[in-house]
This record gives structure tokens, C-alpha cells and sequence, in this order.
């Protein structure tokens, strides 16, 4: 039974679409059970009914046309209780429902399962069988499986719209269900979806159509050529391995030579996908015809078969690299993207972006707040594949994905961004104010940073210095590290564009979820793992050449403020000062007369930093609490992974706490204390930092002006005595609709998300 079931899900995967999934289902399902029925119905909830979509063993002619309320019939009971009934007689049972046009009279025997996604019945899987009896454990157990397996195709189906014959009446644009996801970036974007991949990665490659057949067949050709050429090369490297493993390359080479793996292909790009597409196709083709063989030894060869396919996958990809190509209004989709994806994308003609991964802590969304750009990620339920050149709407304050959406919804959507053009018209008048509370204090707003093409928009923000430059951009974007010199230059650029206004550059700040790819980290649990200051200090070269850049790039300023990242004992702040010490004293001694010692700060965002912070702020003269991960750490909520994304919560009474410690503390020693993380750039937790005492807070640029106003509009007592409501409440939830309520009455209400719509 657990060989079947393998097979199945393989054949299943390999599908081309729902309804060739759904009938292989019912065909396999009787097969393996040897019963005489197995049907599958979906959910068309819009009508509140349960539709027979495919079957073997009931009337073909009944598929589509067979409906029962979500609540009839023992179809209907499996549905809204959502767990498996399973009958010896099912005539016998009170809630049976003869079906007269599905030919079902003579069956007795009867076990039904739901397809359940996200706590969702989408359908179920029934067997029958004219024998009275009650279908064994086993039998049960596997359709189970196969209902888990099922639900997410279902699911993406209904996404694109590749369900024939469901919704009656009903377009699949009139639907209008999002794809839900977690806020990455506020904000709502329409534009048509690009779609990046991995390489050499063949599940991961789009349907792609073309319409220049000819151009992808000589890529096609090219790519087999070159495949070729590599498996004869490395056929006669191996002479020295035994004659079995020298096999391997010779069956390679006999699969090439083959009509079929290569005439299959070049039947679909005439048909006019791509040639990754098509060769896609046509390897999982293969793959499964083996992997469902009865033998052993073929059905192992379908690893050998994916491996080739992956090999000509390279060569066509290398192949046709180029200049890209980019819709005037792009949205890149991917599984994972990355920040070097989002910077390929022309800034003019990116407009939203959309990850199945990752969270609204992530990097890339971190990165997408920064450039003003609505993003939503963790969207498990993605169908990317099916997603490349359609229109979607990016829902970035609910975090919703809605895919060639109807009139109806382009129409709202449009009006919310109509909306917040015309708030940030208003808030632009803001720009030259101070950001002064009405009682007089003033609270110095800083921009986040990481890119020099940011630089203009943050000049020209009202922005009074820049709180955080990530310097680990600079090293991202390269393929090697960068040297002290071009370090040097950029540091230089940044410095000298805020002059006299205080800049701070953070340390080299790698691993967790930004790593590089010519110094590659793998780890189980990145982000408890060789990330941050531990680096620098493990590679004192690395480090050494960083501080000395930055010292180099002040010469003659003194706004250089140095901020070290991921902070977790005194001990490290005590090595990381002896070599700043270092590296200033060696500069003086070459004759750099003009080199000011910088302020040197912590960045505070573990636990451990939290409850030693009363001793670190001896040692530093400022810090900065990066909340980012310090939301992170304290909740236990990794920020990439979407199954416990929702649980990341700025508000939590936890982390409120924590905050107020390390302003207290600082404040206690006469030391500065900034706020870079994303907190500051929320209004509602802007309140709260105000309230604690903040000296300043760093955001993104697109934030800075909304957190001037919420400024401009509450005193520091207002905020102090907010901050005295919501330590009384247990929860984030609370705590946010209490401080939203507190900005709307103020005439803040524009600041707010926009509500479920």
C-alpha cells in the first residue's frame, strides 16, 4: 500500500493540470483498493454546493452536472463535519441520498475523506463498492494521503483559475479569492507578475509562452549540443572509476541520442511554450513512467533522467542570458527572492513584489520597505509556476495576493492607491517642519539605508542623518569582497552627502537570511548561528579592512558613528573596541591627522544583550536596538518561516518591556538610544518609543514623514500615558487596536492599514 501510494503522489505531481490530476486519482484509487467506484467532488462555496468532478465507476456523463447542497447527502455530512465516514451499508445510514443519474443503486460499501487546506474543506475522495463491507485501515490511511496530497493543488487551481465546470455561473475573475500571505511592505500594487527562479531547478521553472518557436528551438538545440559535449568529457575523465559508474555517462549520452526525450520537446516549444518549459515537461514526463514501474532497477533510473534534464536546463539557461526584460509595471514572484533579483529590476518599473517564503522581517521586505515597494511574503499557497505574466494585485497592509482580479476589485484597489498618492502630497509639506512634540521635545528622525541610489530620496526627506547603513549591500551585489578601497569610496559618498549631520555605519552584518555567495555559511539554524559581530571577530582581516575603510572614508569629517551588529556579551564589545582602537591609532601613526575617533555603538536585538545592557551602555557611547530581531529572538518566532510568521508581533507586552528596559538603561548612564528597527517606522509603535523616552528613531524613507506627523501631533505626555494603557493589556492585538484608536482620534486615522476588505 505504501508503494502505491508513492506512485500515485509522483503521477499526481507530475500532472498537467487539476482535471488530468483528478481523473489519475480516481483511476489509480480503484486500482490499488481494487473497489468498484472512487469519486472526487469539490466545494463550489460561492453556491453553497459540493460537485462531482471526476469519477471511475459512476456515469462520465454525471461529472459536472451532479450537485449536492454542502450539507446533503452522506457526501455532504463527510463536508461539514470535515472527517471521514466509513460504512459497511451506506443505504442503510439515515442521511443517504440515492443519486439517480450517477448510476450508484447497486453500492453498499462506502468510505469518504475531506480535502482539507488550512482548515478549509475544499472537496472530499469516496469510494464505494457493491460488496457490503468496511474498507480496512490501510485502504483508509492511503486516502487520506492522497486527499493531503491533493488539497494544495486544489487549492492552487482554484487560484489561477484552472478548474473546469466548478463555479456555476460564475467567471473565475467574479471569485475574487486572494492568495493570503503576510504584510512584507504597506502598500498596494497592480502590475503583471515576473517570475524568478533558482537555476538548474526544473520544478521551479514557469510556464512560459512564446512566440518565437524558432529562436527557443535553437536554444534547445544548443543546450543538448553542449550537454553532449560535457557528459563525452567527462566520460573519458572517469576511465579510472569501475565499469558501472563509466556506464552511467554512456546512458546519459544514449538518452540524448534518443528521439523522444529530444522530438517531445521540440513538439511543445512548436506548440509554443519556452524551451525550459517544454524540457521541463518532457523530463517529468519520463520521470514518472519510470518512477511507476514495477522494477527496482528502472524505476531508480528516473533520478538519472532528472539529473540530465537538469544538466541541459543549465546549458539553456546559460544560454539565453541576457539583457532581461521587465513590464512597465513589474511584479517579481518567486519561492525565494532574493535582494540581488530585486535589484536587477530597473527602481522605474518595479512596482510590487510577492514571496512564498520569508516574512515581514525578512531581508528582501526590509529591503522592500525601503524602496517603497509593496511586497507580500510567506504566501505558502502560491501556484508560481502558473504565475508568470498575469495581472495581480499586491494587498501589502493585509498581505493578500489576488490573481487577474475582476473590474471590481482593480477598481478598489486603484482608489487605495489614488488614496495614498494623495496623503503623501500631504504629509510632503512636513518635510522642512522640526519633528518637535506639541510640549517641546524633540525627537530626531534618521533614515535607514543601504544603497547609494537611495541617497537623493533620503537627502531630500526632511531626514536629519542616516541611523543605519547596511554595509553588507556593497558585499551582496559583488562576487567577491569587496576591497578597502571601493569600501572606502562608498563610505566616503554616504558621509559626505549628510555632512555634518551623523552617519552610521554598522558593521558587516551577515548570515541569518543574508548571506553571500562566494562565502557560502550552511547551517541547521541560521539565525542562532555564525551571523553578525561573531564573523568580524572570527575574521579579523575582514574586519580590520572594514574599519580601516570607514576610518579612511571620515578623513576630514567627523559625523562617523560605527554600529556593531548582533551584540550578545560584554566580552564582544570589549574585542571589537580593541581592534576600532587599533585601526584609528595605526591611521594617526601613517599620518591621518584628520581622522576623528568615532562614536562606537551597540546594536542590541538578543535576549542576552536585554539583560546586560546596564554594563554595555558603560562601554559604548550610544545604542541601538535593532527590534527586528529582537521580536525574533524574544518570541522564538523565526521571521522566514511562515508557519509561525502571524505569531511575530512588534506589540507584544514581551517585547514592550524589553524596549522600555534598554531605554530606561541607556538613559539611566546619560547614553543615547536609537530605535533602527522596523518599530519606528509603525506609527502605533512610534507612540510607544516616544512615550519610553527614545532619544531618536531610523526608519525607511517612505516611513519618515507618517512617523513626523504622529510626532508633530502627540506630546510627550500624551504618549507617556499611552504608554501606561497598554502595559496593562495582555496582548498585541490590544495593544494595537488601542494605539490605532488613540491616531484616529487625533485626525491620524490616514495612518492606519486599511482594514479586511
Amino acid at each position: 500500500m505504501l508503494e502505491a501510494m508513492r506512485r500515485i503522489i509522483q503521477e499526481v505531481n507530475s500532472a498537467k493540470n487539476l482535471d488530468h490530476a483528478l481523473n489519475l486519482i480516481v483511476s489509480r484509487v480503484k486500482q490499488v483498493i481494487k473497489t468498484d467506484v472512487c469519486s472526487v467532488y469539490l466545494c463550489d462555496t460561492p453556491n453553497q454546493q459540493i460537485v462531482l468532478m471526476a469519477t471511475d465507476g459512476l456515469q462520465p456523463s454525471a461529472v459536472g452536472k451532479v450537485r449536492l447542497n454542502l450539507t446533503e447527502g452522506l457526501i455532504g455530512l463527510v463536508t461539514s463535519r470535515a472527517e471521514p465516514v466509513n460504512l459497511a451499508n451506506a443505504q442503510s445510514h439515515p442521511q443517504f441520498k440515492f443519486l439517480p443519474d450517477t448510476g450508484e443503486e447497486n453500492y453498499s460499501g462506502f468510505l469518504c475523506v475531506p480535502i482539507v487546506h488550512h482548515r478549509t474543506v475544499l472537496g472530499v475522495i469516496s469510494v464505494q463498492q457493491v460488496e457490503v463491507r468496511t474498507f480496512k485501515e490501510d485502504e483508509l490511511t492511503l486516502l487520506v494521503t492522497i486527499a493531503a496530497q491533493l488539497a494544495g493543488a486544489i487549492a492552487h487551481a482554484e487560484a489561477v483559475g484552472d478548474i473546469n465546470g466548478l463555479h456555476q455561473g460564475i467567471r473565475h475573475n467574479e471569485l475574487d479569492r486572494p492568495i493570503k500571505g503576510l504584510s512584507g511592505s504597506a502598500g498596494v500594487a497592480i502590475g503583471c507578475s515576473i517570475v524568478v527562479y533558482p537555476p538548474a531547478d526544473l520544478e521551479a521553472v514557469p510556464v512560459r509562452k512564446t512566440d518565437k518557436p524558432e529562436t527557443e528551438v535553437k536554444v534547445f538545440l544548443k543546450a543538448i549540443k553542449a550537454t553532449k559535449k560535457e557528459l563525452t568529457d567527462l566520460k573519458e575523465r572517469v576511465t579510472h572509476l569501475p565499469e558501472e559508474d563509466q556506464a552511467l555517462f554512456a546512458a546519459y549520452l544514449l538518452m540524448l541520442e534518443s528521439k523522444t526525450l529530444v522530438s517531445k520537446t521540440l513538439e511543445r516549444i512548436h506548440q509554443g511554450y519556452w524551451a525550459s518549459s517544454a524540457l521541463k515537461d518532457t523530463v517529468l514526463e519520463h520521470i514518472n513512467l519510470f518512477s511507476s514501474m514495477e522494477d527496482d532497477y528502472l524505476r531508480e533510473r528516473a533520478q538519472d533522467i532528472r539529473d540530465l534534464g537538469r544538466r541541459i536546463l543549465m546549458h539553456i539557461q546559460s544560454g539565453s542570458k541576457g539583457a532581461k526584460t521587465y513590464h512597465k509595471q513589474t511584479i517579481l514572484v518567486g519561492h525565494e527572492v532574493t535582494a540581488a533579483d530585486l535589484m536587477d529590476v530597473p527602481e522605474s518599473k518595479l512596482v510590487g513584489l510577492v514571496s512564498s517564503t520569508g516574512s515581514g522581517s525578512s531581508h528582501v521586505a526590509i529591503l522592500a520597505r525601503a524602496l517603497g515597494v509593496p511586497a507580500v511574503m510567506g504566501a505558502i499557497d502560491l501556484p508560481i509556476n502558473q504565475l508568470d505574466s498575469k495581472t495581480l494585485v499586491v494587498d501589502g497592509y493585509q498581505g493578500n495576493i489576488y490573481i487577474e482580479p475582476s473590474p471590481r476589485v482593480m477598481e478598489e484597489f486603484s482608489q487605495i492607491i489614488q488614496e495614498e498618492n494623495e496623503l503623501s502630497a500631504e504629509l510632503r509639506v512636513l518635510k522642512s517642519l522640526p519633528s518637535i512634540t506639541p510640549d517641546g521635545v524633540h525627537i530626531p528622525l534618521f533614515v535607514n539605508s543601504g544603497l547609494l541610489s537611495d541617497l537623493p530620496a533620503s537627502q531630500n526627506s526632511g531626514a536629519e542623518g542616516i541611523g543605519l547603513y547596511r554595509t553588507e549591500f556593497p558585499f551582496m551585489t559583488r562576487d567577491r569582497f569587496p576591497s578597502e578601497d571601493e569600501q572606502c569610496k562608498i563610505y566616503r559618498q554616504i558621509l559626505k552627502s549628510f555632512e555634518p549631520n551623523p552617519v552610521t555605519l554598522r558593521t558587516l552584518d551577515i548570515g541569518g537570511d543574508k548571506n553571500l555567495a562566494y562565502f557560502p555559511i550552511s547551517e541547521e539554524n541560521p539565525f542562532l548561528g555564525w551571523r553578525g559581530i561573531r564573523i568580524s571577530l572570527d575574521h579579523p582581516d575582514i574586519f580590520i579592512t572594514q574599519l580601516k575603510a570607514m576610518m579612511l572614508a571620515s578623513d576630514g569629517l567627523d559625523n562617523l558613528n560605527i554600529l556593531l551588529p548582533m551584540i550578545t556579551s560584554v566580552t564582544e564589545v570589549h574585542e571589537s573596541l580593541k581592534y576600532i582602537h587599533k585601526v584609528h591609532e595605526e591611521l594617526i601613526e601613517d599620518g591621518y591627522k584628520n581622522i576623528c575617533m568615532p562614536k562606537v555603538g551597540a546594536m542590541i536585538e538578543v535576549p542576552s544583550a536585554v539583560y546586560q545592557i546596564d554594563r554595555i551602555v558603560k562601554l559604548v557611547d550610544f545604542v541601538s536596538i535593532g527590534t527586528n530581531d529582537l521580536v525574533q529572538y524574544i518570541l522564538a518566532v523565526d521571521r522566514n518561516n511562515s508557519n509561525v510568521a502571524d505569531l511575530y508581533d512588534n506589540l507584544h507586552p514581551s517585547v514592550i518591556q524589553a524596549v522600555k528596559q534598554i531605554i530606561q538603561s541607556a538613559s539611566k548612564n546619560n547614553v543615547s538610544v536609537s530605535v533602527c528597527g522596523e518599530m519606528a517606522g509603525d506609527p502605533a509603535c512610534a507612540l510607544l518609543l516616544l512615550g519610553m523616552g527614545a532619544d531618536m528613531l531610523s526608519m525607511s524613507v517612505v516611513s519618515l514623514l507618517k512617523i513626523k506627523w504622529v510626532i508633530r501631533s502627540f506630546s510627550y505626555a500624551h504618549a507617556k500615558q499611552l504608554l501606561e494603557e497598554v502595559e496593562l493589556l495582555e496582548d498585541g492585538v490590544s495593544v494595537r487596536k488601542h494605539l490605532n484608536d488613540a491616531l484616529s482620534e487625533a485626525g491620524l486615522g490616514g495612518l492606519i492599514r486599511p482594514g479586511k476588505r
